[in-house]
């Protein structure tokens, strides 16, 4: 049997591992724990390229994405966030 993971489980695990300013998970399986998007936003992508923020966020996530079917991210710098916050 699958490990069930719950929008406010990986919040707090990316918010603790990326020492993120901003991170919002949505379940988008019903409730079901197996399709998620998510919005990360850390200094810690600062001078990092797309992929390799993405990367990041998915080595925080190994364990768990074992078990979930679908994930999409959107991984951005504070200052990409302030100039996009209002269109997110």
């Amino acid at each position: 049997m699958s490990i069930v993971y719950t929008s406010e489980y990986l919040e707090q695990k990316l918010k603790s591992e990326l020492d993120a300013k901003v991170v919002k998970v949505e379940d988008m399986s019903d409730g079901c724990g197996a399709k998620f998007s998510c919005l990360v936003v850390s200094k810690k992508f600062e001078g990092m390229p797309l992929l390799a923020r993405h990367r990041l966020v998915n080595t925080v996530l190994a364990k768990e994405l074992e078990t979930i079917h679908a994930f999409s991210q959107k991984s951005l710098t504070e200052e990409q966030y302030e100039k996009q916050k209002d269109s997110l």
